[in-house]
């Protein structure tokens, strides 16, 4: 069943505008009498009955809502931007894995200096990712930030805290997951190509960051991405 964005403002009317009737109205071309889903990015959804049709409006009839429990843990991604249409890979497989939240970074080997309206883009490719999946929580994706200045931020982050990372003595990431169990929340630090410094590795260490290290092999960093996201939403999932 087709799946629509529906802001929580818009519930009490339940009518489609914009972006959303157009989608549905000339792209689909879904006629009175269907049936589609609704869901806000806040966790809520419905089945909804299209009660009339057109190109900039559509009016719905929303039937019982839901409103499953978020995906646990809670993750947040801290992202060192990487190259290409990487990020845009990076936000469309977080989603499908439940993400909570996801943090650009901008850090010392960063190639690529994100510009206005990246974040725009990722958060419509999120919303994107969201009706394709069946995911009804949008998560939470910030505007970039230098590493340095985000990193300042969490020394007092509850939950645990890991960085992928090459660097000497950094501990198998399975053996760290398996010592922390019944988590609820979590960060995860992934850098860009290259890696972190290694004073970035330090400062993240003194800021409570677990090095985890993600086997012999090199991977790219989108890859790497989705490895520990996977690695997480296995071991700790409760639903």
């Amino acid at each position: 069943m087709a799946r629509f964005f529906l802001p929580p403002a818009g519930w009490q009317a339940a009518a489609l505008t914009g972006d959303e009737a157009r989608h549905l109205s000339q792209v689909l071309r879904i006629k009175p009498g269907e049936s589609i889903t609704v869901f806000d990015g806040h966790g809520r959804r419905a089945p909804a009955e299209v009660l009339t049709v057109s190109r900039d409006h559509v009016s719905l009839k929303l039937g019982e809502t839901l409103t499953p429990p978020p995906p646990l843990p809670a993750i947040t991604l801290a992202q060192a931007v990487p190259k290409g249409k990487n990020m845009d890979l990076i936000v469309q497989k977080a989603v499908e894995l439940g993400i909570a939240r996801i943090q650009p970074l901008v850090t010392r080997n960063t190639i690529v200096q994100p510009g206005g309206g990246k974040s725009d883009k990722w958060r419509r490719n999120a919303m994107e990712a969201c009706k394709q999946c069946g995911q009804d929580t949008l998560p939470d994706i910030a505007d970039p930030l230098p590493f340095e200045r985000w990193l300042a931020t969490q020394t007092g982050t509850p939950g645990l805290k890991i960085i992928a990372s090459l660097a000497p003595g950094a501990k198998v990431l399975r053996e760290v997951l398996h010592a922390h169990p019944g988590t609820t929340a979590a960060t995860l630090l992934v850098g860009p190509e290259g890696d972190f410094t290694p004073e970035e590795t330090t400062t993240a260490l003194a800021a409570g960051f677990l090095a985890v290290s993600l086997g012999s092999i090199v991977l790219r960093v989108e890859t790497a991405t989705i490895f520990c996201l996977s690695a997480l939403r296995y071991e700790f999932s409760q639903n």
